[in-house]
């Protein structure tokens, strides 16, 4: 198994706006982006579980020219508000890096 970590060229997160999260995860080359894409664990469900949003709020897209995925979901706390650590979302990446791919 191998973690996103060791895999990614490129993983990061931004605010989609006050409500949303937006995280990327770029790969370095086809062959790597393919193995992942066949091992089936990028998906709506994953972000569901790793960010305890509903699974129907997880926009997932697939981007092959670029080797890349981009999940939009929900925030729990919006951007600002109190109780909120995180008002660029520039840290939200760092639970999907220890994400183990079986390839």
């Amino acid at each position: 198994m191998a973690k996103i970590r060791d895999l990614a060229r490129a993983c990061k997160s931004k605010n989609a706006g006050p409500y949303e999260i937006t995280l990327d995860v770029m790969f370095g080359d086809r062959e790597t982006f393919d193995k992942v894409r066949r091992s089936g664990v990028i998906t709506p469900a994953l972000f569901a579980r790793l960010y305890s949003v509903p699974e129907g709020s997880v926009l997932l897209t697939e981007y092959p020219p670029a080797f890349a995925y981009k999940a939009t979901f929900e925030r729990r706390i919006v951007s600002g508000a109190v109780g909120d650590t995180d008002v660029y979302g520039a840290q939200q990446h760092a639970p999907l890096l220890d994400v183990d791919i079986p390839i």
